[in-house]
């Protein structure tokens, strides 16, 4: 069966296929906006919240959780590609799971943390709503949620400034890649209503500037439960 060029499954598809060459490029450090802003930027984030304990969703090759891991902050690693999970346990002796987003929706996923924390990792439409949904019962008493994402503002482009899926590129990655992964365009009014119907209060909303534009790379959301 043929899986919607623009949906959440296509979305792991991708990221099945490109395991390997993102793992390469982001331990090589290729990515421009991730070496000179957002990887610190994130980084910073979350340390400002002073968690013993956090849970990276959508960890990747694991870089969040060693850099975490370096600071004395006891790290969960999540990821739904397989591959993506058995480089993070190759590169280091955390502790990663592979799971979808889908899986923690349903409660699947029996770990609490004083953070969440999703960067770029936030693609999809459906999976990332459910996902949201389920963050309340991941945060310990206290717990902040830290969301790193494409500044809308900047991400739009061209096209009209409304939600909706755009397809994906990897214009100025090496030709490794293939098959790009489709991405869910929310706004900034989009994402501070879907953490408000997530039962989440939005405590901070930070955006990480490049030092040579002057322009957002970024955005990060910071947000905890609201009872």
């Amino acid at each position: 069966m043929s899986i919607d060029p623009l949906s959440d499954a296509k979305i792991v598809d991708s990221w099945q296929t490109n395991a390997m060459p993102w793992t390469v490029a982001v331990r090589e450090r290729r990515i421009e906006s991730r070496r000179l802003v957002t990887d610190q930027a994130i980084v910073d984030a979350t340390l400002g919240r002073s968690p013993q304990s956090v849970l990276d969703l959508g960890c990747g090759e694991g870089w969040l959780a060693r850099a975490l891991a370096a600071n004395d902050i006891q790290v969960i690693g999540i990821d739904a590609i397989p591959a993506l999970i058995e480089q993070a346990r190759q590169a280091g002796d955390g502790d990663f799971r592979a799971m979808s987003y889908e899986d923690i929706a349903a409660g699947r996923l029996d770990a609490s943390a004083d953070a969440v924390v999703c960067n770029f990792a936030l693609l999809g439409n459906e999976s990332v709503a459910g996902l949201l949904g389920a963050v309340r019962s991941l945060l310990n008493p206290g717990g902040s949620l830290l969301i790193q994402t494409l500044h809308p503002l900047v991400a739009c482009g061209d096209q009209p400034y409304r939600d909706g899926w755009r397809p994906g590129s990897w214009t100025g990655f090496s030709t490794d890649f293939s098959d790009p992964a489709p991405w869910y365009f929310r706004t900034l009014e989009s994402w501070t209503g879907l953490l408000a119907d997530s039962g989440l209060q939005l405590l901070e909303l930070r955006e990480p500037l490049h030092p040579q534009t002057r322009k957002p790379v970024s955005v990060i959301f910071i947000a905890r439960n609201a009872d």
